[in-house]
């Protein structure tokens, strides 16, 4: 089918300012490119740093977590041995085997935890 050249025209001139829009859009998406990139990198230095790099307020913090993980671990060891030499001392012959293992777990355990003097 053969469009009347008047009509081409018509059809050329309602379809130019949707792909003049669209030119101008990639044109506009390739000149900035390299300006969206480079604060992408920016962004990525910036996180690893920050994940590299560990305040003393943090290191603090997490040394303060794992003291006190230690202690209510050292806290659970001490009640469940404490239970397990009762049980020992009522001629509980499992129980004096899970003593003797608790009581290696402490001393191991204790070690480790920082002593604070009154």
């Amino acid at each position: 089918m053969r469009l009347i050249p008047h009509v081409r025209v018509a059809v050329l001139a309602a379809l130019l300012p949707g792909m003049v829009g669209c030119a101008a859009k990639a044109a506009f998406d390739l000149a900035t490119a390299p300006v969206r990139m480079g604060a992408r990198a920016v962004d990525t230095t910036a996180d690893a740093y920050d994940r590299l790099t560990v305040s003393q307020s943090e290191r603090d913090q997490k040394r303060g977590r794992e003291i006190r993980q230690r202690e209510e671990r050292l806290g659970r060891l001490s009640r469940e041995y404490g239970r397990a030499r009762m049980r020992c001392d009522d001629g509980d012959d499992r129980a004096c085997e899970r003593a003797y293992g608790l009581r290696r777990e402490l001393d191991a355990l204790s070690p480790r935890v920082p002593y604070e003097g009154d």
